[in-house]
């Protein structure tokens, strides 16, 4: 079995010939794109959109490989000098598409039969949803050079201030029993199995953040004023409207999501407060016990043992599947172990020029590296089942994004508790289950509860430290409830979630997509085989469609806050059941 993953089918080296043709054809391409637009105005309509989308196809077809690339040799180590700069000399080229790419959404919006110029064409009939979009988002279109110098200056304005967090986060030292580490070592604690280890690294990670809060609030607060700035010039209403637009969301499926997700907080909170008892605690689980482990599994996996283990659980679902997590285990798709210099975590990529995807973890045989594994082999399933869309019709959004991963994960932890031989180890499934559920429905709302106050106040004041750790507790007061011990919180949060240094408002999307992979899967429970094609057919529909119109192929309607509910009731016959163990 490969312990790393093959790089070498997407290019032999950054010297290699291949690399430097590529780059010099979108250096070409982008130039030619900068060309055409500007001669727009004199083009037969028909003309300028068939030669639009062959040059942004084009565009995207070299930046994806070439980007891709240095991402991944940058990701496997990251002292790799050579693909940051590659890196940012393709970030660089590709930033001279913004004004081009505008200009042509500009023009090709303001056509009068767009729709029919689409409708009645062989070659552009696949983009019927991309022009849809175009003709929706022009609208929000900065003229001139906006779309340009707003690019420019983002590398110099919210892009600088998410850098400095990242930096400050990841170099702060942190004071840990008469010795200096870093947070990220000082946060993976929170999973040891010895409870003063915990409660002790909490402290110091509590106490490291008092020597980098000012400057991360003001970060913070820069990066929220540019995205209320932005919003403004465009014609947004607020920030949420915004990224529910770009996500292709309705108001009405968030707020069906979030009222369902209310109902059932009350069920989390028993589930916490019934952890917390049975770790020795009475008036709730203290911060530093969240992802206390309990129960027992002393099951390890080699990386044979998971790809024998994953091939035969999906077999049974699909063989399609499968065939595709047989494929990357034997084909080298995955660089599965930890070493210097390696980033940490995991995440899968699609390799869109070889109809295939790369995975990363860090894995040490536990069985929940085999889960890491089965969610990020959903997201190859999911690329998989894209691949024959067009170019320029692979992107998917935000909360649909974590919906195969996911899914994946559903039917892996339903076949292991339903398996587990004893009580220790189903304790220790459902709990590690639980927790992951929490995060996504507690703590995702209190993130958002928090991202909402900030914009709230953002325009009219600066918010100091003490100003957002307050608003941080009380978020986490609405969310948690009773269920998490007041006297010891989070208030830092703010600081070492990195999610609001990006995307506005990237938290609710980790819920709906939690949460719609498990509604579907109850509706996989209830269909069987049946359901299977449907579902593959929904992953296809993903990046052409809504995410509305995309579940309705599985004949659910967002807007019914009864399918939320029958995803969380999953969750919540696993906390019964959990109540039950730890009671017994």
């Amino acid at each position: 079995m490969n312990e790393v993953w093959n790089l070498e089918r997407i290019y032999p080296d950054f010297d290699a010939p291949e690399f430097a043709r590529d780059m010099q054809e979108l250096e070409k391409a982008v130039a030619e794109f900068g060309s055409f637009t500007a001669d727009l105005g004199q083009m037969d309509p028909m003309d300028g959109l068939t030669t639009g989308i062959a040059l942004q196809e084009r565009i995207n077809d070299l930046a994806n490989r070439l980007a891709l690339y240095a991402s991944l040799r940058m990701s496997a180590n990251t002292r790799d000098g050579e693909a940051g700069s590659r890196m940012g000399q393709i970030m660089a080229l590709l930033s001279g598409t913004a004004a081009p790419q505008a200009a042509f959404n500009a023009w090709a919006s303001k056509l009068p039969n767009l729709m029919e110029l689409v409708e009645g064409d062989d070659n552009l009939r696949d983009y019927t949803w991309l022009f849809q979009n175009i003709r929706e988002s022009s609208r929000y279109l900065l003229a001139g050079m906006g779309e340009e110098i707003m690019a420019r200056m983002e590398m110099s304005g919210g892009s600088a201030w998410s850098d400095l967090q990242s930096y400050l986060t990841s170099t702060v030292p942190v004071a840990y029993r008469g010795e200096t580490t870093n947070l990220s070592t000082i946060r993976n604690l929170a999973y040891d199995a010895d409870p003063q280890v915990r409660k002790d690294a909490y402290e110091a990670e509590i106490a490291c953040y008092d020597r980098i809060k000012d400057s991360v609030a003001f970060a913070l607060n820069s990066i929220k004023l540019e995205t209320i700035t932005d919003c403004k010039l465009r014609g947004y209403n607020s920030p949420l409207e915004r990224t529910l637009k770009r996500s292709f969301v309705k108001q009405e499926t968030l707020d069906a999501m979030l009222s369902a997700m209310d109902e059932y907080l009350p069920k989390f909170w028993q589930y916490l407060k019934a952890k917390g008892k049975a770790l020795g605690h009475e008036n709730g689980l203290p911060w530093y016990d969240l992802f206390a482990p309990m129960g027992a599994s002393s099951t390890k996996f080699t990386t044979q043992d998971a790809r024998n283990y994953l091939v035969g659980l999906f077999t049974e679902f699909d063989k399609e599947l499968a065939d595709m997590v047989a494929t990357a285990f034997d084909d080298a798709w995955i660089d599965f172990y930890p070493r210097d210099g390696k980033r940490g975590g995991a995440f899968c990529a699609g390799v869109d020029a070889l109809g295939e995807s790369r995975i990363l973890t860090n894995f040490d045989g536990q069985f929940g590296d085999v889960v890491t594994l089965a969610h990020e082999l959903g997201h190859a399933f999911h690329n998989q089942c894209i691949k024959d869309q067009r170019t320029l019709n692979k992107d998917y959004s935000m909360p649909v994004a974590e919906t195969a991963s996911t899914f994946n994960e559903c039917v892996v932890m339903a076949s292991a508790i339903g398996k587990a031989a004893d009580k220790a180890e189903k304790l220790a499934l459902i709990e590690s289950q639980l927790q992951d559920a929490t995060q996504i429905i507690c703590d995702i709302y209190s993130r958002f509860r928090f991202e909402a106050m900030v914009f709230n106040n953002r325009e009219e004041k600066f918010m100091d430290a003490d100003t957002l750790c307050s608003f941080m507790t009380e978020a986490q007061r609405q969310s948690y409830g009773d269920g998490l011990d007041p006297a010891c919180q989070h208030p830092y949060m703010w600081i070492c979630k990195s999610h609001y240094y990006g995307p506005t408002f990237y938290n609710f999307p980790y819920a709906f997509g939690g949460l719609f992979a498990r509604g579907l899967y109850a509706q996989y429970e209830k269909e069987g085989a049946a359901f299977v094609p449907k579902y593959k057919k929904l992953l296809y529909t993903t990046t052409i469609a809504s995410a509305e119109d995309t579940a309705k192929v599985a004949d659910i309607d967002l807007t019914d806050k009864d399918f939320w509910r029958s995803a969380l009731q999953m969750i919540a016959d696993q906390i019964d059941l959990f109540c039950q163990l730890v009671g017994e």
